[in-house]
């Protein structure tokens, strides 16, 4: 049975000009093909030659590896004498020849060799390495997980790979220390185990970072969620009112976070807390991004999220952003941030609103069941692994009750997800959300129904007229808070987004 191309596609970011092919058909399993051009043996000889001698001729500092605003200056270095090099070498040569050998050169000696390939695939999101035995693994965003018929050289080669990535975060991977979590210059999040630990061999995970971050207009567009949705969640953040995202593990969660976040209004404070850097905001808001660090081997210098979330509440913040609250610790300083007037976001892994509300008055997190009344909104987030798609799967809100004589809180879902027409729909009428938004603002129900409307039409347009990447999105939020009255004029008369967007706002 042959096997059939499914899909072709070119990789020609960051330099590269990569023909990538993903074949497969029925009854067989899906791979993962680079096409690469061939090298004759006489010409690899010669890079080997040409590497010594850019070892020699471009001098570069650890202190400028190590700085990401710096590396694309020595990449340019690097093929500028590669170029000089191989045209003194092979005068005469092809430019298509040319231009592989020195990204072939540029990916072994600057980067993580067939991996810096991987990396700039805007399709994937993960890459992983098992062993050496084995071929690396892809988890494709079309085509889920999927073999490549890329093979580490050896053992070596993955350890070295390690250390390169060790190294550029000021870190050690050895034996005493086999675990290392850490960043690439990309921004995409590393994970290595060493054999050992990792009784198949030296083991590399990593999460790719979203170059092109997904906006609230993709998911009204994919079916994520609707822009009746959209539109509660914008007004719930505009008056400054708390969010829990919940979800299971890969469902969307910090995704849906992100794109919620433009809706702050531009003059507010924001502080960011995250194991690892997800969340990318428009330039316009006034964001503070804040990451844990490890210990070094020496078990010195960590700083936990505990730490920056205690520290975050000196910072004199208007917002503060969560990555995942996971600890009791954590939930006690977050629910009195709530309290003290600060608008909080965070993720938690809960399947439903009723799971969320036992997962957070239970251990680990067991936070006092009278504190969950700050908390106004709880979205969830469910991923569907047969058809690899993910959908907000219920909106609710926490009510206070009594049972038994026993403080108790119960879900009230709002909206939920309706498997059988793949549609979000109404399910119960808001309880407590409207009557303290109203509170809050000093609008009547009828006046909120009327804002929700404005801004739900306000999402349609930019889906119907394809305001999609992040600064364009940002810009749109910018307008709506800086001249309303003169967005709502652009969208009734269904304007081409290019009047605001054109604009210079400040």
């Amino acid at each position: 049975m042959s096997q059939e191309v499914l899909e072709t596609y070119r990789i020609t970011d960051d330099g590269f000009d990569v023909e990538v092919r993903i074949t497969g058909g029925a009854g067989r399993t899906k791979k993962y093909e680079l096409v690469h051009h061939e090298i004759q043996p006489g010409t690899l000889a010669l890079l080997d030659q040409v590497k010594q001698e850019l070892i020699g001729t471009v001098r570069m500092t650890a202190e400028e590896l190590l700085d990401p605003k710096t590396i694309h200056t020595i990449k340019q270095r690097f093929k500028d004498q590669a170029k000089l090099l191989i045209q003194q070498k092979l005068p005469g040569i092809h430019q298509e020849m040319e231009n592989l050998l020195v990204m072939t050169l540029l990916k072994e000696m600057l980067g993580l060799g067939e991996i810096e390939v991987l990396l700039n695939d805007p399709f994937l999101e993960e890459i992983i390495i098992i062993s050496s035995s084995e071929p690396i693994r892809v988890f494709h965003k079309k085509h889920g997980w999927i073999q490549t018929n890329i093979h580490p050289v050896d053992e070596l080669q993955i350890r070295d790979n390690l250390n390169t990535i060790a190294r550029r975060v000021g870190r050690q991977i050895t034996n005493l220390s086999p675990l290392l979590d850490a960043h690439l210059i990309t921004g995409d999040r590393a994970n290595a185990v060493l054999y050992p630990i990792s009784s198949k061999g030296n083991a590399l995970t990593i999460r790719k970072f979203a170059r092109d971050p997904w906006t609230v207009t993709d998911f009204i567009k994919n079916n994520t969620c609707s822009a009746e949705i959209f539109a509660l969640i914008w007004f719930v953040i505009q008056y400054e009112s708390n969010i829990l995202i919940s979800g299971g593990t890969g469902s969307g969660k910090t995704s849906l976070l992100n794109v919620c976040m433009p809706f702050i209004p531009p003059n507010q404070r924001i502080i960011s807390i995250e194991d690892t850097r997800e969340l990318t905001l428009p330039e316009f808001l006034h964001w503070c991004p804040l990451t844990v660090r490890q210990p070094n081997p020496e078990g010195k210098g960590e700083v936990t999220m505990l730490d920056l979330l205690i520290n975050s509440l000196r910072m004199r913040p208007d917002r503060i952003i969560l990555g995942e609250m996971r600890k009791k610790e954590q939930a006690e300083v977050l629910f009195e941030a709530m309290h003290t007037g600060h608008s909080v976001y965070a993720t938690v892994h809960a399947d439903s609103v009723a799971a969320t509300i036992q997962r957070l008055i239970n251990p680990p997190i067991e936070v006092p069941t009278h504190l969950l009344s700050a908390v106004n909104l709880n979205v969830v987030m469910f991923r569907n692994r047969r058809l690899n798609v993910r959908r907000v799967y219920q909106v609710g809100e926490f009510l206070p009750a009594r049972e038994e004589g026993e403080n108790i809180v119960k879900p009230n879902i709002i909206y939920r997800w309706n498997p059988a027409n793949d549609k979000i729909v109404a399910h119960q009428k808001p309880l407590r959300l409207f009557e303290e938004l109203s509170r809050h603002t000093g609008l009547n129900e009828t006046e909120i129904e009327k804002d929700l409307s404005k801004k739900e039409k306000i999402l349609t347009w930019m889906v119907n007229r394809g305001v999609r990447d992040i600064t364009s999105v940002g810009k749109i939020f910018q307008q709506y808070y800086l001249d309303p009255e003169r967005l709502v004029q652009v969208v009734t008369a269904n304007a081409d987004p290019k009047t605001i967007l054109q604009e210079e706002t400040g």
